[in-house]
């Protein structure tokens, strides 16, 4: 991503300005002025109404614009004073996202443009500037990242000066009403929210503890205080001692509302409450009597558990199951921007954090990216297992051998669409994956084979929750083939369904309904 690039792409952001036809007071005395970007692609003249915060506001015959003054040189009497440099981007939010992932796309962002970053920290603050030609050129933009966590970034991006906060849970809709009655806009839509990776929240216990795995409930009880030995869950004779995070914590938030789902339980105020996810792993790995839990980048040498749903399916803090999102301590990460502030610097950082290009570098932060991952489903032992001992109906077994058949022949794609309860309307994530699985398939040898498989919950009739999960595959597999065009010309489509069966969830709750209604992509082996 080109400086270039950065400065064209201003032209949709100055239109959206237009429209708005921002409202601006304390105008100064009218003056003409003359703004240029730096390498001549963008020219705007008009009177200059405001200075603040880094960005002109001009009024021009095509109405008020508002442009951010980085890249941007001003001609005219009526050009403000620039001896103080521009503030440049403010990023809060997340702890978990500010002190792993987000140093790291600030520095392939940079990257990607020829560029370094040079960074001051100071007080739990951090001023990253970008430097163009490798720090011999110009600065081409700053950001300043204050970590805090997901809850305190809401309340942050309140105000106008702050333009972007990462979250590791969705926003609250009481954050978006707040926010939009605040001027910050829709907060849900897809201009504004921005998922950048998923994540397992990985339950730790000490490396030396047997235990292999733990079920919700008993995580339930445990962090409700009504579990305090090990003897109690099959370990050793020991007193737990409890970790987790502070109040406000955007993992707090996701892990406690998976396990007190079914209970309605809260967290007992014998929890230990830690301010950041490398403090958790650092007491446990020196207490052979805790659990805690952290996000996957932070297992750091601890034990991660498998995790056991009501019905007895048993999952692990995989990769792939991330990507799929059908472990049940899951969680995306998200970037979300106001959209009344949003400078180029700020919109061109989210492109590229959304990007491909930052696949390796969230991967490396200890996340899981969006990239499309290949699995051999006949490796994927635990998953025949469980289908094998879900039915004794024998026309439920004929369907259940065809499945198995198919199993062997076919490897499965991480790519998964999720839809609403008794609809074909696909979830907002859909939208990230479509052009990463036609990025992906477009790789692929002519003469590809690939099944879209439909799956439900178990809610209805057997033979009608099989036509919904084939209609579903068939929505599928239209919806791609109009999206991507003449570029998957070479691929082979079809579209089948299995209904209720192979659950990946527990169909006894809502979210373990919702993670069960998807379509799964399949390719045929070689």
């Amino acid at each position: 991503m080109s400086k270039k690039i950065n400065l064209l792409r201003s032209t949709a952001h100055l239109a959206f300005a237009i429209c708005a036809s921002i409202a601006v007071s304390g105008a100064a005395s009218a003056q003409e002025v003359r703004l240029q970007s730096t390498d001549g692609s963008f020219t705007a003249r008009g009177e200059i109404v405001t200075f603040e915060g880094g960005f002109y506001t001009i009024r021009t015959s095509l109405g008020t614009m508002r442009i951010s003054a980085t890249n941007i040189n001003c001609e005219g009497a009526g050009c403000p004073s620039l001896n103080t440099a521009v503030e440049g981007v403010t990023i809060v939010g997340s702890g978990s996202m500010g002190e792993a992932l987000m140093p790291l796309l600030l520095q392939g962002f940079a990257a990607n443009q020829d560029a370094v970053v040079d960074t001051k920290e100071q007080g739990g603050t951090m001023e990253a500037t970008v430097i163009g030609e490798a720090g011999f050129g110009d600065e081409l933009a700053k950001y300043i990242l204050r970590p805090s966590s997901s809850t305190e970034g809401f309340r942050d991006l309140r105000d106008d000066s702050v333009e972007i906060n990462m979250s590791s849970r969705r926003i609250l809709p009481a954050e978006a009403r707040s926010l939009r009655d605040a001027g910050a806009g829709n907060m849900i839509d897809v201009g504004q929210e921005h998922i950048v990776a998923v994540d397992s929240i990985s339950v730790i216990v000490h490396p030396n503890n047997p235990i292999q795995s733990i079920s919700l409930q008993n995580l339930d009880l445990i962090y409700s205080g009504n579990i305090t030995n090990w003897a109690e869950i099959g370990g050793p004779s020991a007193p737990i001692t409890v970790y987790g995070r502070e109040t406000g914590s955007g993992t707090a938030a996701v892990f406690e509302e998976k396990i007190f789902s079914a209970s309605g339980r809260s967290k007992s105020n014998f929890v230990r409450s830690v301010d950041n996810d490398q403090e958790v792993s650092r007491l446990v790995n020196a207490d052979p009597g805790a659990i805690g839990y952290v996000g996957s980048a932070f297992v750091r040498g601890a034990k991660p558990l498998d995790i056991q749903a009501s019905c007895g399916i048993t999952t692990s803090p995989t990769s792939f199951l991330a990507k799929t999102e059908e472990y049940p301590l899951q969680r995306r990460l998200y970037l979300y921007n106001r959209a009344d502030n949003l400078s180029f610097e700020g919109q061109d950082l989210i492109d590229f954090a959304i990007s491909s290009e930052a696949d390796s570098l969230v991967a490396k932060a200890g996340f899981v990216d969006l990239g499309v991952r290949r699995l051999a489903m006949d490796s994927a032992g635990s998953r025949m297992r469980d289908l094998i001992q879900s039915t004794n109906d024998p026309f439920e077994l004929g369907l259940m051998r065809e499945m198995l058949v198919d199993m062997f022949q076919w490897d499965r794609l991480s790519t998964t669409f999720r839809f609403s309860s008794g609809s074909s309307r696909l979830d907002g994530k859909a939208q990230v994956d479509l052009q990463r699985l036609v990025t992906y398939l477009q790789t692929q040898p002519e003469g590809t084979e690939v099944a879209f498989v439909g799956f439900t919950d178990s809610d209805g009739a057997f033979e009608a929750n099989r036509a919904l999960s084939v209609g579903r595959a068939q929505q599928v597999a239209e919806t791609i083939q109009i999206f991507a065009g003449p570029q998957l010309g070479k691929i082979e489509f079809t579209a089948k369904g299995y209904g209720e069966m192979a659950p990946v969830a527990c169909n006894d709750t809502l979210d373990g309904k919702r993670i069960n209604r998807r379509v799964e992509v399949w390719v045929r082996k070689p």
